[in-house]
């Protein structure tokens, strides 16, 4: 308890630092871009802290110097370090609107140009939306948790459609994500960090061509079954059942 309260401390500090960088820069050039860096190191510095190592499997099929959405299954909130340490390029977060009302922390946020969705609003959803589309049209690459929220047992829950209507509209294909572990290391609604493992499995990128918003159930259906079945082989077996996916150790350090 006492180690966790540490972290917490620790980790708030760190958070607090960077989120002051992260405003600074955003007064420069390509403030955006800069900024998202300045989160980078800042992901990492915390998985270190918290004496976490990622191993990333099928980091290749990440799609270089073109925009895409990732989709990535979500259980804690340990999970936006891992993205933010593991997942190379510039990539811009929807993320509900209660994170951008951190003092500090939110408009760190929006100087990064991440996108804050009001879930509890339908027309400020789609706004949302387009803004990320824009994103998009600008060669940027999304970041989402189609559950919409962490998962208390580590089951994949049903998937939102939104960000869907999102890679339809642009034409983008979706990397799925697969997180296996953030759960233990710290679990939902608890301050208590563990340190330990944690798997991260990247599939390939799937195509939304033929999809419209009439089908789109069916690539909601696809994209969660390819993380539902890397979830749970990576998690039962620790071993790759998927032979597209080659392996690879990536330690955030």
């Amino acid at each position: 308890m006492i180690r966790s309260a540490l972290l917490v401390t620790l980790g708030v500090t760190v958070t607090a630092f960077f989120s002051f960088w992260a405003i600074i820069f955003s007064f420069f050039a390509n403030a955006e871009n800069n900024v998202h860096k300045v989160a980078n190191i800042w992901g990492k510095i915390l998985l270190m802290i918290c004496s976490t190592k990622v191993q990333v499997i099928g980091k290749e099929n990440i799609l270089r110097g073109k925009p895409q959405v990732f989709m990535c299954n979500h259980q804690s909130d340990f999970d936006i370090f891992i993205a933010l340490a593991c997942v190379p390029g510039q990539f811009r977060w929807i993320a509900k609107k209660e994170l951008f009302a951190i003092p500090v922390f939110g408009q760190a946020m929006k100087s990064a140009g991440y996108i804050e969705i009001d879930r509890q609003n339908h027309e400020k959803a789609l706004r949302s939306l387009d803004l990320a589309a824009m994103r998009i049209r600008e060669g940027k690459s999304v970041m989402t948790f189609p559950e919409g929220t962490r998962s208390h047992n580590g089951e994949i829950k049903a998937f939102k459609p939104g960000t869907f209507y999102l890679a339809i509209q642009s034409g983008v294909p979706i990397v799925p994500i697969s997180i296996i572990g953030s759960g233990e290391i710290m679990p939902k609604r608890s301050l208590k960090i563990r340190p330990g493992k944690i798997k991260m499995i990247i599939d390939k990128p799937i195509s939304v061509e033929g999809y419209a918003v009439e089908n789109r159930q069916e690539l909601i259906n696809k994209v969660r079954q390819v993380i539902i079945h890397n979830y749970n082989a990576y998690r039962e077996t620790g071993t790759a059942s998927i032979k597209d996916v080659q392996s690879e150790m990536h330690t955030a350090f």
